[in-house]
């Protein structure tokens, strides 16, 4: 059967279609999270944080925070490509949030025991005490920007946003396929803009913030911006969608620049205490380069962002996201600090150190808890793959 012939297929059955790999995407996951360890090696070696206490040439790793947000806005379009090729069907909401369960739970879990593990035997996270009993059921339950909790991994706050986010991912849907993406991108913003406004005003507003909203409108523009993935309607100028497509890259630099700027001119201290505004300027261009990316283009960058080493990165980035934090904290504070002076000394030795032991830890940490949970989509196949490897290791033995 032909790829149209699939699509159209799925479409009636009310499923999406196959999904196939997006060049580039993988390598964007992989420098994202790699970003993210950086930005820690950096906070441990640079104190007074917001404050740019480190030289200016590495200032630009005080931002971590953005990595996430091109983690929000890239699950929000990772998840709606099959939809948006498939007339923007879910294929069942329970079989939509079994399958991101499946996914997301069993690496997170791991990584939380081995976050457990390590603040309680060999060092906590830095600003944290011992996690207790509460923190185990909080971050267990993904529910830590609910309830507060000594944390036993840095990088956790973001995973329950995300997890709230699947819970409204087909709702969200729902209005896209009903009221079309400009209603909803609308709508999502206009509520997360109204609470960045009241929140300083009313009390109870402000506990909203917790939850990071504006996760919401980044991830509900991550979810418009596959549109640009979906059949075109029978009719639909091709010329015209042509050009606008061929301008997608130039769109998101141009909706990227007035972030810099806003840094630059404002400082770390006030970039961070406003990262709710600043998040929401930075998301549509994260958008657009997603789009831009899905569609080839530019393809210089396409090609570079889909080089093996890259796409290698990727494909274990959630893995090197959950496990990283505990691991930086144990090279810069007992490895690092009593040898080494302070400062850019300190920096630099703790980068050689921590990651590629990072990276080497969570590629094995991918090769038991993460890619198996990709490769198969349920425990009776990964029992019938356990059993195949036993017969063929007993088959292999000399008699």
């Amino acid at each position: 059967m032909r790829p149209a012939a699939r699509t159209a297929g799925a479409a009636v059955a009310g499923r999406p279609p196959e999904r196939t790999r997006l060049a580039g995407l993988d390598g964007i996951r992989g420098l994202a999270a790699l970003f993210v360890v950086l930005h820690h090696c950096w906070l441990l070696s640079f104190p007074g944080y917001p404050a740019d206490t480190g030289p200016g040439w590495v200032g630009w790793l005080l931002y971590g925070h953005f990595a996430v947000v091109v983690f929000i806005v890239l699950s929000g379009f990772s998840l709606a490509v099959s939809p948006a090729r498939a007339e923007w069907r879910l294929g069942g909401v329970r079989r939509f949030l079994r399958r991101r369960a499946w996914r997301i739970l069993p690496p997170y879990w791991a990584a939380l025991a081995l976050s457990l593990v390590i603040a309680w035997t060999v060092v906590p996270q830095p600003g944290e005490g011992p996690p207790t009993a509460k923190s185990v059921v909080v971050y267990g339950l993904l529910v830590q920007d609910l309830f507060g909790a000594p944390s036993p991994n840095g990088a956790f706050w973001s995973i329950a946003v995300e997890a709230q986010l699947y819970l409204v991912f087909p709702i969200m849907l729902a209005v896209l396929r009903r009221y079309g993406a400009a209603v909803l991108l609308g709508a999502v913003t206009a509520i997360v803009a109204a609470i960045g406004a009241l929140a300083p005003h009313v009390p109870a507003v402000a506990l909203l913030i917790r939850l990071t909203p504006q996760f919401a409108a980044l991830f509900a523009a991550g979810i418009v911006a596959a549109g640009v993935l979906a059949v075109p309607r029978p009719g639909a100028p091709a010329a015209g969608r042509g050009r606008w497509l061929a301008a997608l890259p130039w769109l998101a630099l141009a909706a990227a620049v007035p972030v810099p700027v806003l840094i630059a001119v404002n400082g770390s201290v006030w970039t961070v205490a406003n990262f709710f505004w600043v998040d929401l300027a930075l998301g549509p261009a994260v958008a657009l380069l997603l789009a831009a990316l899905a569609t080839g283009r530019p393809a210089a960058l396409v090609r570079l962002l889909d080089l093996r080493p890259l796409r290698r990165l990727g494909s274990f980035s959630y893995s090197l996201y959950l496990t990283h934090a505990p691991l930086v904290v144990i090279v810069a504070q007992l490895l690092v600090a009593p040898r080494v002076p302070p400062g850019v000394p300190a920096f630099l030795v703790t980068l050689a150190v921590a990651v590629p032991v990072a990276l080497a830890a969570a590629w094995a940490f991918a090769a038991v808890f993460e890619l198996p949970f990709q490769r198969h989509r349920g425990w009776a196949a990964l029992r019938a793959v356990a059993r195949a490897r036993l017969a063929r290791r007993r088959a292999a033995r000399p008699a």
